[in-house]
């Protein structure tokens, strides 16, 4: 009696389906993720137990490095289509440092060296933070070249100077102040009315330092705020675990 064939199946698995499920999966977490920005140094958070997000939009975040270097970003609109794009952040950031510059040359008599050209490669970086006599070299140099020179954190020209300025106003009173309230007070008057709204509330101004910064530096930075009277604002920290 002869064998019996049995018929072999095809192993043969059609993966288009599964294909096409992935690439939507892929799509929707590429939209509806938020980015992180690059930030000149790794800042580990303090825990908390709050749950509350900083917003991403209309808000100028203050970081201060564990060296106690302080850097400074300031985001426009979410949608670039607001105030015909007048509002988004890289025009603020353009008006922020024309108004930064103006000011710190009124007050010190110093001149900068700022041109349109260093304007407008200003407003395409998300955090900053030199001083403003130094500038006009920081943005010259290339992108590689930019982030070597903010990286390092022994470099005494990176980093916002918290060192006051003094200088006689129009009445001839001797009036103090420093790069970071003449940075914050040009963020807060950049003509974006929605992140001037956002930082009176306290919801526009962000402060993320790391959980080793000595509390002198912090401090510096939350006494300078609460001088110009921003005396509300959200500190960063990372969700507590249960390890914590």
């Amino acid at each position: 009696m002869g064998k019996v064939k049995i018929k072999r199946k095809s192993t043969l698995i059609d993966m288009t389906a599964m294909s096409d499920v992935t690439v939507l999966l892929l799509t929707f977490f590429m939209l509806t993720s938020t980015f992180l920005q690059k930030e000149p140094t790794t800042v580990i958070t303090p825990s908390s137990v709050s749950e509350i997000k900083v917003p991403t939009a209309n808000v100028a975040s203050v970081l201060v490095s564990p060296e106690g270097k302080v850097f400074l970003s300031v985001a426009g609109e979410a949608d670039p289509n607001v105030a015909g794009g007048e509002w988004a952040s890289e025009p603020i950031r353009a008006e922020v440092l024309r108004k930064a510059v103006q000011t710190y040359e009124k007050y010190t008599g110093k001149k900068t060296g700022i041109t349109e050209g260093d304007i407008v490669k200003f407003s395409k970086i998300n955090m900053f933070g030199v001083p403003l006599d130094v500038m006009h070299s920081f943005l010259e140099l290339s992108q590689t070249k930019q982030d070597e020179f903010i990286g390092d954190m022994n470099n005494p020209q990176v980093g916002i100077p918290l060192k006051d300025i003094t200088y006689t106003d129009q009445d001839g009173n001797k009036v103090t102040t420093n790069e970071f309230q003449i940075w914050m007070r040009a963020i807060y008057n950049s003509g974006n009315d929605n992140l001037q709204s956002a930082m009176k509330s306290g919801e526009g101004i962000a402060v993320k330092a790391d959980r080793g910064t000595p509390y002198t530096t912090v401090h510096q930075v939350l006494d300078n705020l609460q001088t110009m009277k921003m005396n509300r604002f959200s500190v960063m920290t990372a969700l507590k675990t249960e390890k914590d």
